[in-house]
């Protein structure tokens, strides 16, 4: 059964220890030419770094290694576009027990043919949350399988809110840290990391104004479904989660918005001139600053980079 209560940063302490033997530390890299840009330091925990290159990989080993013998007899199941999926997937293998996902038909090809990598079943949907989750039933069903849900399990949460930790201990002076948002798993447990260890830092979300639930249901203080989102940042299409939700009407101070082509050319920029990979939906903070959404001049700022699996068969700046 998914865990529905809310973390505590005892959760994320608990999530560190259990997951330290599988996940990487992740570095922490900065660059003055993006500084020079942004007119403040910017800090980049490089979660593209991370294993199956994407910060998913902490929630999905926390939740999995949690599960007693009996949860995890049937393996686990999960609905994913991507970098949850590919988690999943080797959390499972690591464990030694069988992954079902469930993915949309339009799901980046390097991610659908890392989860065939790592030894998962998958089975494909079409694009739609409703879609998803009906198939999803029917895996379940057919299975046996343990439900491990991309952001609204309090394990998922705690699990991802260990890169904010390791990010606030190696550079403890930070005056913000920003994180894309999607379903909420890890924006909220940035927040409830940052703010436990330091209560007077400003944490901000951000994500793409073509998929702007979040910013709606934060502003309005209550949840709004995402409509139609329509937006590159693949991994930001989704609904925000009730559970990370709840976090963050409480833990976080802002949520803001950007174009697509800020998206892009953040995202390229990194790329030129940090000469490192990262996906679109990591470049939403990066163009926050660069859009001049989060006022940065002269702070410390943290920024977590939530991975790096891109199709270069089809890079943005070339469709």
């Amino acid at each position: 059964m998914q865990n529905s209560s809310l973390p505590t940063i005892d959760d994320i302490i608990k999530a560190r220890e259990r997951i330290a033997k599988y996940a990487h530390k992740t570095p922490v890299l900065s660059s003055k030419k993006v500084n020079e840009k942004a007119g403040g330091q910017l800090f980049f925990k490089c979660e593209n770094f991370q294993k199956v290159g994407a910060f998913k990989f902490r929630g999905a080993s926390n939740s999995i290694f949690s599960l007693s013998d009996e949860e995890a007899q049937h393996g686990v199941a999960t609905h994913s576009s991507g970098n949850h999926a590919q988690a999943v997937a080797l959390a499972a293998k690591l464990r030694d027990i069988p992954a079902f996902v469930v993915m949309p038909e339009n799901a980046p090809k390097v991610k659908v043919e890392a989860v065939k990598n790592y030894g998962a079943e998958i089975t494909f949907c079409e694009s739609t949350l409703d879609a998803r989750e009906t198939t999803l039933e029917k895996v379940v069903e057919k299975t046996g399988a343990t439900f491990i849900h991309p952001y609204n399990d309090a394990r998922i949460i705690a699990g991802q809110g260990t890169a904010a930790m390791e990010l606030l201990q190696e550079h403890p002076d930070l005056d913000i840290i920003i994180a894309p948002v999607g379903g909420g798993g890890l924006l909220s447990g940035t927040a409830l990391a940052a703010k436990s260890i330091k209560p007077g830092i400003t944490v901000i979300g951000a994500e793409p104004a073509n998929a702007d639930d979040a910013y709606r249901s934060f502003h309005s203080g209550k949840l709004i479904p995402v409509q139609n989102p329509d937006t590159i940042a693949d991994g930001l299409r989704t609904s925000l989660g009730t559970l990370p939700f709840e976090l963050i009407k409480e833990h976080v101070d802002d949520i803001v918005t950007v174009s697509e082509d800020s998206i892009v050319s953040s995202m390229r920029f990194i790329w030129e001139r940090m000469n490192m990979i990262i996906e679109a939906s990591c470049a939403v903070p990066v163009a926050a600053v660069f859009e001049g959404k989060v006022d940065v001049k002269d702070k410390n700022v943290g920024i977590i980079i939530t991975g790096g699996n891109v199709d270069l068969d089809h890079l943005p700046w070339n469709d």
